[in-house]
């Protein structure tokens, strides 16, 4: 959370006690406060500045969540801005350890909602994840 001349509501995320825990390292329900603009980004891969796309899915997972934290920082946000993220992958990771190291480097207060879809393709055989994301920034 920022703090500036005033301190702003965080997006509350957490586990109702009514509803199962998470299945994963996710959150079930994130709540954003009113006052927030609303942020809808577009599925975002693992490619680079310069147009090309990284190797493996782990990485690729990485780099996309790198590049949500970069939209949502060009629109003043910071990674506990984000609310929720849905993941399509078109293979199981082989190696969760760097999954779960990506999470944690990119949501260093805790992972916001989150859904994984596994499909059949995405847009181009070397892609292996899309990520979208929704966040909420002042």
């Amino acid at each position: 959370m920022r703090l500036g001349c005033f301190r702003q509501i965080p997006i509350l995320t957490l586990h109702p006690p009514n509803a199962p825990a998470p299945a994963a390292g996710y959150r079930n329900l994130a709540i954003v406060p009113v006052g927030r603009r609303l942020i809808v980004l577009a599925g975002q891969i693992g490619n680079l500045m310069d147009g090309s796309i990284v190797e493996g899915l782990e990485t690729q997972y990485q780099q996309a969540l790198s590049n949500i934290r970069e939209i949502v920082a060009s629109e003043g946000g910071a990674p506990d801005d984000i609310a929720r993220i849905t993941v399509f992958l078109i293979e199981q990771p082989t190696n969760r350890e760097l999954i779960q190291k990506a999470n944690k480097d990119a949501f260093p207060d805790g992972p916001p909602a989150m859904s994984w879809v596994y499909v059949a393709g995405l847009f181009r055989p070397d892609i292996k994840v899309e990520i979208e994301a929704i966040a909420a920034v002042e």
